[in-house]
């Protein structure tokens, strides 16, 4: 019988989780509180958040294909870069985890 080595992709998992959570509680901040003045940048915060929902996804469909899953975790990440100025750090772990989808063999 023939084995076949798979690679682990835990780590993609826990950092597009973690990328995530991260962005929809920052989506969620500047949705509720800073939205609330003048300013009206609701749509850009509901941007934020629906990138953080592809992030959701994206770590869930990663054992199934890959280089979907890479692509979806990077257009996460620009999502909620473009959505939120406090969402860095949620940003650069959904980018590390697209990256590393698609490079990590």
């Amino acid at each position: 019988m023939k084995r076949i080595k798979t690679t682990s992709r835990y780590f993609e998992q826990i950092l597009g989780v973690a990328g995530s959570f991260l962005s929809i509680i920052s989506g969620s901040f500047i949705l509720l509180i800073q939205s609330g003045g003048l300013e009206g940048n609701s749509f850009i915060a509901l941007l934020a958040i629906a990138g953080s929902f592809l992030g959701f996804a994206s770590s869930f469909y990663i054992n199934r294909d890959v280089e979907y899953a890479g692509v979806g975790f990077i257009i996460a990440a620009i999502l909620v870069l473009i959505g939120t100025t406090q969402g860095i750090v949620g940003a650069l772990l959904l980018l590390t985890a697209g990256i590393s989808a698609l490079f990590r063999k």
